[in-house]
């Protein structure tokens, strides 16, 4: 079966590096990168099935930014949000942008593989209904 295929973008190296490194460990086909700009480029080159997006990025483009450019390239891509600021309005202006739903920083890995399993159901597809069924398998072993 095909791996699920996740970008992480934020621009907190430790957190990218330590959020990656878990995916990976269970298996999570995962690449990461600290920039919007960057993660377009990446974006335009490789279909990813899951983008886990930061908001508050520093540099010319915020996540929110970063979320409209995605959706313009792959409207087909899921979006996560994840904000360590607890902005509401900003959230709900992503999810009318398009983004699947969004994660308070600090966030539990259990609570990200959930949502990475419902924004693959939501896909549709019976390749993404299996892998949401395999990244809930994992839960069960955190």
């Amino acid at each position: 079966m095909q791996q699920p295929n996740i970008l992480v973008v934020d621009d907190e190296g430790d957190f990218l590096e330590t959020l990656m490194n878990r995916l990976k460990k269970r298996k999570i086909a995962t690449a990461g990168c600290a920039s919007g700009e960057e993660a377009l480029r990446m974006v335009k080159e490789t279909p990813f099935d899951v983008v886990v997006l930061d908001i508050k990025m520093p540099g010319g483009m915020d996540g929110i930014q970063t979320l409209r450019e995605i959706k313009k390239i792959r409207s087909e891509t899921e979006v996560i949000l994840l904000t360590g600021h607890a902005s509401l309005e900003t959230s709900m202006e992503g999810m009318q942008l398009g983004a699947y739903d969004y994660l308070l920083k600090p966030i539990k890995l259990e609570d990200l593989l959930e949502k990475l399993a419902q924004a693959f159901e939501r896909k549709g597809t019976a390749v993404h209904r299996a892998q949401s069924e395999e990244i809930r398998n994992l839960i069960k072993k955190t």
